[in-house]
């Protein structure tokens, strides 16, 4: 497996990997995000997401949107507090197509006032139905507990009364602030020649004025753990129990993400899942998750369970993360948890669009980009020690910041 760099004179950085299928990829991704707005910004980053679909100097909304989807492409976006990203997956022959509509929404979207007013209330809808679906709900509001005071802790979406004092003129000064050449990567996988994509990226891209970020993100401080309940109105008791962990930057990083999956990955056969679901009956749905940020990361555990198991589910939490720091895993345990870990990242690259998306974090976080070899020889590596280093770094129950939404009436 080979990729392939090139950086434009504005700064903006390309990777590409080769790919005889018949569907190519491209990904536009720049690194700015919902942490990147100022007081009174909240959920603009994502906004812009949404608005910069709807019309452009030389193309209608409707011609934005049948510029792609005409040929059979698929086209989304998406925002996450660090990123915000644009890809399309397309027939390969379409390269040109793809590269030329991402260039002109990007760079000339007019973000006419009667589409932010529109856009306005359907941001306000997916707000409410987000509120409706409390396992959903928690994580973000459980990361701003965790960061609290720090512009990670804020809701992507935003609060329904910042989003509605969006205006034109938020949109245009975000843009020019936090769309920097040197900070936006694009990445492809597909069937066309290295030298041919950058010829058309250079046509499109290769204009874009300089445009280098000056202004350091703020600084992260921890804040003392808190454990909150929230009376709510749900038929069955939301908890996530989680800490501060280890950022892109750390070398631990992979470890904890061994640990995470270990624990309560995707397999049915997760500790946590064994534990509470298999043996004791207590959760349909538990899962651990490990997000790392720039300077920092979150660790949470979820558990959706009955109104009265609360306590006796927790306990078990806590004895399944106990295992993990008062020893090392043994040799066929290390051994189990390494081949898991890594059939299910080789499964996951067998989507040519989400190594895409993977290879623009990366060359967007670490300017490089590991090959799937290198990725798992890191794997292979981890020691018993490491991993326990970071049991007991991340997983200490007086560390730990809870959540819980319970019942009204239990």
């Amino acid at each position: 497996m080979q990729y392939l760099f090139h950086t434009l004179p504005n700064g903006i950085r390309i990777v590409h990997r080769n790919s005889d299928r018949l569907v190519g990829h491209l990904v536009v991704m720049v690194n700015t995000g919902s942490r990147d707005e100022l007081p009174g910004e909240e959920g603009l980053a994502h906004f812009i997401e949404h608005v910069i679909f709807k019309g452009t100097g030389k193309r209608r909304l409707h011609q934005v949107l049948g510029h792609l989807e005409n040929i059979g492409a698929d086209l989304n976006a998406y925002t996450t507090k660090e990123e915000t990203c644009i890809h399309a997956s397309f027939l390969s022959s379409h390269y040109p197509r793809a590269i030329d509509l991402f260039a002109d929404i990007l760079f000339n979207s007019t973000f006419p006032d009667k589409e932010i007013a529109r856009e306005k209330d359907v941001v306000l809808d997916e707000i409410n139905s987000y509120k409706d679906s409390p396992s959903e709900l928690i994580f973000d509001e459980f990361e701003e507990m965790l960061f609290s005071g720090h512009p990670l802790g804020r809701s992507i979406l935003g609060s329904p009364s910042a989003v509605r004092r969006i205006s034109r003129r938020k949109v245009i000064s975000f843009l020019a602030r936090h769309y920097n050449t040197d900070q936006i990567v694009i990445s492809s996988v597909g069937n066309i020649p290295f030298n041919r994509l950058v010829k058309l990226i250079t046509a499109s891209f290769g204009n874009v004025p300089e445009n280098i970020r000056t202004q350091p993100r703020p600084d992260f401080n921890p804040m003392p753990p808190k454990q909150v309940v929230q009376p709510r109105r749900v038929f069955q008791t939301h908890c996530i129990v989680g800490n501060l962990s280890y950022s892109y930057a750390d070398s631990r990083r992979t470890a904890l993400a061994l640990l995470t999956n270990l624990l309560g990955g995707p397999a049915m056969n997760s500790r946590l899942s064994m534990a509470l679901r298999e043996r004791n009956g207590l959760s349909y749905n538990i899962e651990s998750v490990y997000t790392p940020y720039a300077e920092t990361g979150s660790f949470m555990i979820y558990l959706g369970i009955d109104n009265g198991s609360l306590e006796r589910a927790l306990n078990l939490v806590y004895k399944e993360l106990k295992k993990l720091m008062d020893s090392n895993l043994g040799v066929m345990q290390l051994h189990t948890a390494k081949q898991q870990f890594i059939g299910q990242l080789a499964i996951s690259f067998e989507s040519n669009l989400n190594d895409a998306l993977s290879m623009a974090k990366s060359l967007l976080v670490y300017n490089t980009v590991d090959t799937h070899e290198v990725m798992i020889s890191k794997i292979n590596a981890l020691t018993p020690a490491e991993l326990n280093e970071a049991a007991r770094q991340v997983f200490r129950p007086d560390d730990m910041s809870m959540l819980v939404y319970k019942n009204r009436k239990s």
